[in-house]
């Protein structure tokens, strides 16, 4: 399993590392269009997953929806796309990750299909609106997600003993989260003391707001990496599977990978409008 892992990865990072580096900026955003594509295809296999031309279909429909988006030339409908997405992660996913695996997901399958073509979108947007701020900048965006899943899972290893959502995702702990939570307070701080100021939303927010704020911000991405970690397990719960799909060998689905980046990309995303 973990040489099937590793295999993956390097196969990822050999196609990923040149498309950054090396590629005009519209590759990466080709990349991740094509990621957020199979998410979709995976999304909707765990609403429904005998509808197989039917996951085929609503992939086409999320892919139609960033096209038509891109075609119309104005920032307004992705800016209403991005304002969607963070609302139902402040006022509504609360509340549905608060029913554990007391819900139904047949009967709330008109809302997951909705929800998909709103959060997908939206984080496809939101992660090219932050590339075209820097690729540094969007990196250190990116960092905090996994810097705050790495620290959670060392810490709930070693000190784990309270259970964050025990129905959701039983393998998660309080004492992780919070680690989680410190090492991304130390790790803003790195990139706003070693790096340019314009290339982190960190540094840019410390000089334009302050210290306080920033860690606020800090605090607030943080949480919603753990919200949409815990989102994304709830679903599958629901749906009855353990991965999201089998498309990425030894780590699952695009969505396994993706999940905590759904809610912080498009609250990054805001948050840097406000610089």
């Amino acid at each position: 399993m973990l040489k099937t892992r590793i295999i993956t990865a390097t196969i990822l990072l050999t196609v990923l590392l040149p498309i950054m580096f090396l590629l005009p900026a519209y590759y990466l955003g080709a990349f991740f269009l094509i990621a957020l594509i199979a998410a979709a295809w995976e999304w909707s296999r765990l609403i429904a997953p005998d509808a197989k031309l039917a996951a085929w279909l609503y992939a086409l429909f999320c892919l139609l929806i960033i096209l038509f988006l891109l075609g119309i030339e104005t920032p307004t409908w992705p800016f209403a796309l991005l304002v969607l997405a963070v609302v139902f992660w402040f006022f509504v996913a609360p509340f549905i990750l608060a029913k554990g695996i007391n819900l139904s997901l047949v009967k709330l399958r008109p809302f997951y299909s909705i929800l998909g073509l709103i959060l997908l979108p939206a984080t496809w947007f939101s992660l090219v609106f932050l590339r075209d701020l820097g690729l540094i900048f969007l990196l250190t965006s990116m960092g905090l997600v996994w810097i705050a899943d790495i620290g959670a899972y060392f810490v709930g290893k070693a000190f784990g003993r309270h259970k964050l959502a025990a129905q959701i995702s039983p393998g998660k702990s309080i004492e992780g989260a919070i680690g989680g939570l410190v090492l991304c307070y130390l790790y803003a701080l790195l990139c706003t003391l070693y790096l340019p100021f314009e290339n982190s939303i960190f540094g840019a927010w410390a000089i334009r707001f302050g210290w306080i704020p920033m860690f606020l911000m800090v605090t607030v991405l943080t949480v919603f990496s753990i919200f949409g970690d815990l989102f994304e397990s709830q679903f599958k719960r629901l749906a009855g599977v353990k991965d999201s799909s089998f498309l990425l060998p030894g780590h699952g689905g695009v969505l396994d990978r993706v999940d905590a980046l759904l809610p912080v990309m498009p609250i990054a995303a805001l948050l840097a409008g406000f610089i």
